[in-house]
């Protein structure tokens, strides 16, 4: 029987993906000039007001203040009427020094024996459904939410529209789990004052149906057979959607888990990435899972696949690996045999994961917005400037776990 499965994503612009860019930023600006960095920063941004707050060990002293001022702005907040503005907001800082107790834990004089920064589980997630393996139904929302975030900076063919914004994809499924329609699109974007409502709420639907739809079919053509007249549009449902940002609702890191991962498909441990650096296997561990059952379905093991790896804090050696196919394998294998050799091609020691993705490097802002998995690897330079006036110009690879790196590797090992 078929069934409807719903995704949702957030803007650059809503108050939670604030607070993640905020916090995504300390990191790599840490991690530019102090590889060794040791980082749990947390921001909260409501009305006028941005607290940082979190523990920091490194040899490095950075202007926090100014690092969260250009985020706020590049994300498009510099209206005074918005009431949250990059050079106006007052920025306060309660970052401290990272506790011994925790730090004594993950430091170690052999590296490769670097213990896990906290106990947990963490789960990677990837499907065939999609040439990048994620999930349709959030593949979609971020695509309708970067296409929007184009539109507004254009400035051009949709002028009113400001930087917070939600969307949310229901897709049909048939009796072979296969999408074979879009049967409702929700967006609800914030816009600029206009005098009458009625009028304001019809164009703004006529607009994004009109426009953003078609934009984001032609740059898809891929997923063109699923749009159709009988979707059922939901443009800005509550009405006037003036008042937005962190103004209209306060934003914390770490509040679009589901978003930050596949849309509610697969499984999720619970633990946030945004302002961790890497020895939190809360965020490295969940890229590594990533990056295996991304390998795993491109070699052929199965259609989608589900992979948990848990820690105790301090110890290196996870607890344990899982995997469950979902009876879509397409080895003669059990589950559990598919992890035993899973656990032989990967070494999910926190260390070696860490120099497998390359994770000590300042790769974390690209990923604070529109999702942490399904993007496309690149590399690029990004330069830093510490208070003090030095500046530091490094090359990095970004979303190095959504490299298909590892797929001769999987093919060799299960004779496919």
């Amino acid at each position: 029987m078929s069934y409807l499965f719903t995704s949702e994503s957030v803007s650059e612009g809503h108050p939670d993906k604030i607070a993640d860019q905020i916090s995504d930023a300390l990191i790599d600006n840490f991690l530019a000039f102090d590889p060794e960095s040791k980082v749990a920063c947390e921001t909260l941004v409501t009305t006028g007001q941005v607290i940082l707050a979190g523990e920091v060990k490194s040899t490095t002293y950075l202007d926090v203040q100014q690092i969260a001022r250009d985020v706020i702005k590049k994300i498009g907040y510099t209206k005074s009427e918005y009431m949250f503005e990059a050079n106006s907001c007052g920025i306060l800082s309660a970052i401290h020094e990272q506790s011994q107790d925790i730090n004594q834990g993950v430091d170690r004089s052999n590296k490769e024996e670097q213990g896990a920064g906290d106990q947990g589980m963490m789960f990677g997630y990837a499907t065939n459904e999609t040439a990048d393996y994620m999930p349709l139904a959030l593949n979609l929302s971020h695509k309708l939410l970067q296409e929007l975030a184009v539109l507004r900076r254009e400035n051009n063919e949709i002028t009113y529209l400001r930087p917070d914004a939600k969307s949310q994809v229901t897709l049909e499924y048939d009796d072979n789990n296969k999408p074979v329609r879009i049967d409702a699109i929700v967006i609800s974007t914030q816009h600029d004052d206009f005098d009458e409502e009625e009028k304001m709420l019809a164009k703004i639907k006529q607009d994004l149906i009109e426009i953003l739809i078609p934009r984001i079919i032609k740059a898809n053509p891929q997923y063109a057979h699923l749009f159709n007249d009988a979707i059922q549009y939901h443009i800005n449902p509550t009405g006037k959607f003036v008042i937005g940002g962190p103004h209209g609702d306060t934003g914390l890191t770490g509040r679009k888990i589901i978003v930050d991962t596949y849309g509610g498909k697969g499984a999720h441990g619970g633990g946030a990435f945004s302002g961790k650096d890497p020895s939190k296997v809360d965020r490295s561990a969940a890229y590594a899972t990533r990056h295996i059952a991304k390998n795993l379905v491109a070699a052929g093991v199965a259609d989608e696949i589900l992979v948990q790896v848990s820690y105790a804090i301090g110890v290196a050696k996870p607890m344990g690996i899982y995997i469950n196919t979902y009876g879509t394998g397409k080895v003669n294998k059990t589950d559990g045999e598919i992890a035993k050799i899973v656990e032989s091609i990967f070494d999910m020691r926190p260390y070696f994961i860490e120099q497998r993705l390359k994770l000590r490097n300042p790769i974390y802002s690209e990923t604070a917005a529109y999702g942490h998995m399904g993007r496309t690897p690149e590399t690029v330079s990004k330069t830093f400037r510490t208070p003090n006036g030095e500046e530091k110009t490094v090359t990095v690879d970004l979303f190095t776990w959504e490299k298909l790196d590892y797929v001769d590797q999987v093919k060799s090992a299960f004779n496919i």
